[in-house]
């Protein structure tokens, strides 16, 4: 028996190191070159740091973080090539986890590969869409648009199976099972955004029966949604089916701050019979504060419009997380009693052992097994880094021509962040003539 205790001791030693080896950032120097507006110097540093991704579990990560970071320097195809890999990713891994046994989740969830989150999923197809337009596919930006309706048509059951399956196991274990109203609502059933980009591709391609009931469902988004968007509809939504003739409009959409992160909550459950307790740990959904305020565009010619707020990634983010947390939740309560359960039975053994030495060998190792559930109980806090917190638009009637202007961006006392200038763009008339601007601050 010394000798098991020795081989268990050493093996929750190396599971301990590994999870820590695991929470080695790999953003701080891609951040800092990010935050300067230097997403080419971003991704050479996000790619430095390629080794402090694990090749089995992140696969989707690595992705998704390339593909956001590449599609803010315009490398717009490398940028699709990314986000569709990331996609398949991430549909892969969801089929395989919604029928893993309750066994494979026994450490805790790094050790498995990331599947996503939900919104990130849904806005994978909105930067897809992008990346058509920017290499002048129209349809198949609206492909992808197409995309983000369907995965919001299946989010309300997404979770079902994999909850009924965890559900089922708790009752096999005799653990009550919780009940949470909030987890089993979903509040997010279309995009304002989305249906904002399907208009303006359906407006490029002169389909103006399509562009307004797109512009009719972004209203409902807004007004079926109060949760989503609690914020007014933007002002230039009327203006988009409204140009008049001889003149072309310029849209523009910024997408500012960034989207939020994951951070560890841990509840510890003390149990009523023995000296053992319950640890649950928790991944929670923090924002990253963005200090704009507002983004004005500035056009040579003195003309100026404010940009509007027309989806709050963070909030969406947020609030799809809740299905899954609730699986998370679930997951973690039998791990836990899994392994509580462990230490309980081994200190009874202990202490109804007539041999001192079996006794004591028992005694250790439901203690270590107990240190073990405490050490080893820790959230899945992995999430995607460079999505943006917050998308905004607008758009003005000019001449046809060329143009060039400014995007400005301030915080709250008026304080200028950051500028991105734009110049000779060429405005067309009958044509989409949409420009993307960048501020992550």
């Amino acid at each position: 028996m010394a000798t098991f205790v020795k081989y268990f001791c050493g093996s929750c030693l190396l599971s301990i190191f590994l999870i820590s080896c695991a929470s080695v950032s790999r953003y701080d120097r891609a951040d800092e070159a990010v935050l300067r507006g230097d997403f080419a110097q971003g991704v050479q540093e996000l790619e430095s740091q390629k080794d402090l991704y694990n090749k089995e579990t992140d696969e989707v990560l690595i992705h998704l973080d390339m593909g956001m970071l590449t599609h803010y320097t315009k490398d717009y195809g490398r940028s699709a090539d990314h986000l569709q890999s990331g996609e398949r990713a991430i549909e892969a891994a969801f089929t395989r986890s919604i029928t893993r046994d309750i066994g494979s989740y026994l450490l805790n969830d790094n050790t498995l590969e990331y599947a996503g989150e939900d919104y990130e999923d849904i806005y994978i197809n909105v930067f897809n869409s992008l990346n058509y337009y920017h290499r002048g596919n129209l349809e198949g930006a609206l492909v992808e648009i197409r995309r983000i309706n369907n995965k919001l048509r299946a989010l309300s059951t997404k979770y079902g199976t994999m909850i009924t399956n965890l559900q089922r196991s708790m009752l096999e274990r005799e653990i009550d099972i919780p009940y949470d109203p909030e987890a089993a609502t979903v509040t997010f059933t279309d995009s304002a955004l989305a249906r904002y980009m399907s208009m303006i591709f359906y407006r490029g391609e002169g389909l103006w029966d399509d562009v307004r009931i797109d512009r009719d469902f972004l209203k409902l988004a807004f007004a079926n949604q109060p949760v989503i968007y609690p914020f007014p509809l933007p002002s230039s939504i009327d203006k988009e089916t409204e140009i008049p003739k001889g003149k072309a409009r310029l849209n523009v959409i910024s997408f500012n701050g960034f989207s939020p992160v994951k951070v560890e909550e841990t509840m510890r459950i003390p149990l009523l019979i023995t000296e053992n307790y319950l640890k649950i740990a928790l991944p929670v959904m923090h924002s990253r504060p963005s200090l704009i305020s507002f983004t004005e565009v500035q056009m040579d010619t003195g003309e100026r419009f404010e940009l509007e707020l027309i989806e709050d990634i963070d909030l969406v983010a947020k609030e799809t997380f809740k299905m899954n947390q609730s699986a998370i939740y679930l997951r973690s309560i039998i791990r836990s009693v899994a392994k509580t359960t462990t230490a309980t039975a081994l200190n009874t053994a202990s202490d109804k052992s007539n041999d001192r030495q079996s006794s004591m060998l028992l005694g250790i190792l439901g203690a270590g097994v107990q240190v073990f559930a405490e050490v080893s109980e820790q959230a899945d806090i992995r999430l995607s880094h460079y999505f943006p917190g917050k998308a905004l638009v607008g758009g003005i009637n000019l001449d046809p021509g060329v143009h060039s202007f400014t995007v400005y961006y301030y915080d709250q006392r008026h304080n200028l962040l950051y500028q991105e200038r734009f110049e000779n763009i060429s405005v067309r008339e009958n044509q989409l003539n949409l420009v993307e601007a960048v501020c992550l601050k």
